[in-house]
């Protein structure tokens, strides 16, 4: 008969438990250590992060590349049009996912699948670059804040979530028992769908939050004026005239191992700064999310 301790588990289980524990540390730190090291040597000298002598803590401590960074009043400006560009596109995205998603999922509605299938096809064949830019052009987007929002208005992966947990969630016993109340489509959604859907908008909301937060391309193609860059253009411009800078000055002796010194600083600061915001978000909204990675699965 095996050994049981106090709490009932066997030796078996024991070992078993700490087998778990050693493995979940080591994808900890597999996954953590890379952050962790780019923010130290973000402030720790190039020179000792270049040679391998940077491991656990900083060394040659300097705030020198977020001091520059800061100083560059493109950072600034690109912070606030990414800020607009982020929150401004998440509420129309939510806007329009979230009744789109419940009308598609009430089995009365009879288009509902003629029209979801033209939702779908966009996922598997599109008009091609310039034919999008021409179309932009046309529509007088280029240029303009709005190009950012109204055309990525609704993401077809997220509408399909969605729809599947408004099916799968929302039984269509509520809708009979608040039908008999006089309660209307539009109603029901606003005071019943939507408080009982936290999980989903919560996780969609932030699947559209760090989309807009990320989108470089967009901004690459459609937007030539400084004012309207978001920050990930921004970012892309510090540190490619970091790169030249560093690179120039390389053939300079002292002066080009100063410039490679902080330019590489620089890189690592500008890592930190593009994703510090996400990572202050996400922990607001992770109880949702972890909901939310259940959507669509089977329930018994």
């Amino acid at each position: 008969m095996a050994l049981l301790t106090k709490k009932g588990k066997n030796i078996n289980d024991m070992i078993f438990d700490l087998c778990i524990y050693v493995i979940c540390a080591i994808v900890f730190l597999i996954i953590a250590y890379p952050l962790y090291f780019v923010v130290i040597a973000s402030v720790s000298d190039s020179t000792l992060v270049s040679t391998g002598k940077v491991l656990l803590f900083p060394k040659g401590f300097s705030l020198f590349g977020y001091q520059e960074i800061f100083q560059d009043s493109r950072i600034w400006v690109g912070y606030k049009n990414t800020m607009i560009y982020s929150l401004l596109g998440t509420f129309v995205n939510l806007l329009l996912t979230l009744p789109a998603a419940y009308v598609l999922s009430r089995k009365e509605f009879r288009a509902r699948r003629i029209l979801m299938f033209f939702f779908v096809f966009t996922m598997f064949f599109n008009g091609g670059l310039i034919p999008t830019y021409l179309l932009m052009k046309d529509l007088q987007l280029i240029d303009t804040m709005w190009v950012f929002i109204i055309p990525f208005s609704v993401n077809v992966f997220n509408l399909i979530i969605t729809r599947t947990f408004f099916e799968t969630s929302i039984p269509n016993e509520l809708f009979e028992a608040a039908s008999i109340d006089g309660c209307n489509h539009f109603t029901f959604f606003l005071k019943v769908v939507l408080p009982l859907s936290k999980a989903v908008v919560s996780v969609i909301g932030l699947y559209y939050l760090v989309w807009h937060w990320n989108d470089f391309f967009t901004g690459l193609i459609y937007i030539r004026d400084y004012n309207l860059q978001p920050l990930q253009i921004v970012l892309r411009d510090i540190l490619l005239s970091n790169q030249v800078f560093a690179e120039g000055a390389g053939s300079g002796g002292a002066s080009g191992g100063y410039a490679q010194r902080y330019a590489d600083q620089i890189k690592y600061g500008v890592i930190i700064i593009s994703t510090l915001p996400i990572l202050i978000v996400y922990p607001f909204i992770q109880k949702y999310f972890e909901k939310g990675v259940m959507i669509g699965s089977v329930k018994g």
